[in-house]
């Protein structure tokens, strides 16, 4: 790839998933000294099955970012779709697995929603889905009058999100694993992908170009619904309940993950394999220092300076980038 008008190319991106690599790996070596059971093949599996929902949403974020955009309703939308598969088994007398594809339909049309407001009538993205962010979690605690909670699921569906394959891995690990090839192969190998950056870059130049820019973002919002939906189903499955508060912060969670993957906020650049490596980023530092006994507001307090580091680097390298291109265009 050359370089961009954000002043990134592929060098640029590849030394910044090395620099996060780098922070992973001295990371483990703390905590392996001062977390107990860290280096554990135990814990190893236990971060990932504790870090699949935030993963699925980061997942789903790297192709809307990477289209300029931001959705903020996911963790609304995965309360609200986990409060609605509880109530299409619970009290409409649904077979599990008919609630679930209902409410994966469910979390798609919620993203067609976004998508609809966003490219029909030209609305900000940040501004839609602040307002859908409300509108999800505000639909959640009216059906649940804010107290009910569904619980008491069939063993089967709890099996999805507390069973073990083999009984070391976590079911819901290779869930995650196929979501991951998809989107990956989804941005990285398809035109779609490649469409996703241009649109970054410059959404009137990619209209220009003849790329349809309305329909490909519309994807990228409706594939975020209908994660957002298996998000909430498994973590339904895994803590055997459903409340209107499931998922709260989960939005902010998977926003830090993909822009500390490398992702850029201002869209066109960023990688699935970046956005992986910031979630596992995130899932270490907080498993770590639990098992090191800190103060769980530390894991915010670090989270946040990873993140304004991630940021401020993001924005000395256009910095440099830029000088480099005027210094290059002074006459010898």
């Amino acid at each position: 790839m050359d370089t961009d008008s954000h002043g990134f190319n592929a060098k640029s991106m590849l030394r910044f998933e090395t620099l996060l690599l780098v922070v992973l790996v001295i990371e483990c070596l703390i905590f392996t000294r001062t977390g107990t059971n860290f280096a554990m093949q135990g814990n190893a599996l236990e971060i990932v099955k504790f870090s699949v929902e935030i993963g699925l949403l980061a997942l789903v974020m790297t192709p809307v970012i990477l289209t300029g955009g931001i959705d903020l309703s996911v963790g609304s939308l995965l309360g609200l779709c986990a409060v609605l598969f509880g109530k299409f088994w619970r009290d409409a007398e649904m077979a599990w697995p008919l609630a679930a594809a209902l409410t994966l339909g469910i979390g798609a049309l919620a993203g067609g929603l976004n998508a609809l407001l966003i490219t029909r009538l030209r609305l900000p993205p940040l501004i839609v889905t602040l307002g859908t962010f409300s509108l999800f979690r505000g639909l959640a605690e009216a059906i649940t009058r804010g107290v009910d909670n569904f619980t008491n699921f069939p063993a089967d569906f709890l099996a999805w999100g507390q069973g073990y394959f083999g009984g070391v891995v976590p079911a819901q690990v290779p869930i995650f694993l196929v979501a991951a090839t998809i989107v990956w192969l989804l941005v990285h190998r398809t035109t779609f992908g490649r469409s996703f950056r241009a649109i970054g870059f410059a959404p009137e130049g990619a209209r220009y170009a003849g790329l349809p820019v309305e329909r490909r973002v519309t994807l990228a919002y409706v594939l975020s619904g209908i994660f957002a939906a298996l998000a909430a189903l498994i973590y339904a499955a895994r803590v055997g309940q459903a409340k209107a508060d499931a998922g709260t912060g989960y939005e902010l969670l998977a926003i830090t993950a993909v822009v500390l993957g490398g992702t850029s906020i201002f869209g066109g650049v960023g990688t699935v394999h970046g956005t992986l490596l910031g979630v596992t980023t995130l899932a270490v530092l907080k498993n770590g220092l639990q098992l090191s006994d800190q103060p769980s507001e530390l894991a915010g307090i670090l989270t946040g300076a990873l993140l304004l580091t991630v940021l401020a680097g993001e924005a000395a390298v256009k910095k440099i980038s830029a000088r480099r291109v005027q210094f290059a265009k002074l006459p010898p």
